[in-house]
């Protein structure tokens, strides 16, 4: 932990950069996916679910930044590179290959459910070991998901 003038305790500020550092990895991992989504998506929605897509990146691109930024506040290392995602993130990979667009919109809004879910799950233990502007933050993040899966789901035909 680098030194630092904030008055969290230093064993709950490494808590935090701990959890903050799991959701920057999965955040990462979510933002290549989406991406991969919007690349090849094909259908007859294509214009409208590709413009989605690339809305439900940025907003997440912007969540890793919140995550690694709290992190780096804390006096911790945001651990960020693609080679960290890829090792660390907790999210099923997607599925290459897939083009259409009713795939892709099930795909996406798996993953931005689980990512919601752990989300969710880290407020509740920032919350516990006592950070509550982490826990703040992961709450902004959770309706931002939240959010975006409506959008997504939004474009899934009922049945």
């Amino acid at each position: 932990m680098y030194p630092t003038r904030n008055t969290l305790p230093e064993n709950i500020r490494e808590q935090s950069v701990e959890l903050l550092n799991t959701h920057l990895a999965a955040a990462i991992d979510l933002h290549g996916q989406v991406k991969q989504a919007h690349w090849n998506v094909r259908g007859p929605g294509f214009i409208a679910i590709h413009e989605l897509f690339d809305k439900v990146a940025e907003d997440v691109e912007s969540y890793s930044d919140l995550l690694a930024e709290r992190a780096a506040g804390l006096g911790g290392t945001a651990r960020g590179t693609v080679q960290i995602a890829t090792e660390c993130s907790f999210l099923v990979p997607y599925p290459l290959g897939v083009a259409d667009e009713h795939q892709h919109l099930f795909a996406v809004s798996g993953t931005l459910a689980a990512f919601g879910q752990s989300v969710r799950d880290a407020v509740e233990k920032a919350t516990a070991f006592g950070d509550t502007d982490t826990a703040d933050l992961l709450t902004q993040i959770s309706r931002g998901i939240d959010q975006q899966l409506w959008f997504v789901e939004s474009h899934i035909p009922p049945k």
